[in-house]
């Protein structure tokens, strides 16, 4: 990571304010572990906070006919998210907040894992739709301080995809369907969302 992302998370945390940082990009473009070397950069002053948690219950997407979509902007409790991201700038300074957690081993969300104390002055959150400007979801940029959009070469996406799925239980046919049917028309969306970011990442 070059020194002008470090500058840049520095200075976030020099303001004395909380501050949240948001992360977009397309499935398997590495959010999660670009949000994970922030937080190793920042400490025990910021927390990761994955927009995955906001995942509908598969219960609640097959009754909606979703379950073949899950990753697509409608199977998300999206109010909800933007509600945490709202409260946290409202009240993050004067009480614990809990946040969900989404578990790829059971492929659901669990309530109240990520714990926000008070004195978290950065939150790093990660996510697809952060920059998109239509339903709930146009609702999360204002409430972010800035918003990285993460590129990474397309071929070497699908890969991860690929071997992501087949890590959690599918063949990788059935991996490689659900990427080119599903995954893929999600990145074809969030490129769209490329232009609202304030910087674009990419690995050095």
């Amino acid at each position: 990571m070059s020194a002008v992302y470090r500058d840049r998370v520095q200075a976030l945390l020099a303001s004395g304010q909380r501050k949240i940082l948001g992360i977009a990009g397309a499935p398997g473009s590495g959010k999660s572990t670009l949000a994970q070397a922030l937080l190793e950069q920042a400490g025990e002053r910021a927390v990761v906070l994955p927009m995955d948690g906001y995942h509908l219950a598969n219960a609640e997407l097959a009754r909606l006919g979703r379950a073949a979509r899950k990753g697509a902007e409608d199977t998300f409790d999206s109010a909800g998210y933007v509600a945490l991201l709202s409260r946290l700038r409202s009240q993050g300074g004067d009480e614990l907040i809990y946040a969900p957690q989404f578990l790829r081993e059971i492929e659901e969300a669990v309530a109240g894992a990520i714990p926000i104390p008070p004195s978290t002055q950065l939150i790093i959150t990660e996510g697809n739709y952060l920059l998109l400007d239509r339903g709930h979801w146009a609702r999360v940029r204002p409430l972010l301080d800035e918003c990285w959009y993460l590129e990474v070469d397309p071929t070497l996406r699908v890969q991860r995809l690929i071997a992501r799925h087949v890590q959690f239980g599918r063949t990788p046919e059935a991996a490689r369907a659900w990427v080119m049917d599903s995954d893929e028309a999600n990145a074809a969306l969030i490129e769209t969302t490329r232009p609202r970011a304030d910087l674009i990442f990419r690995w050095d």
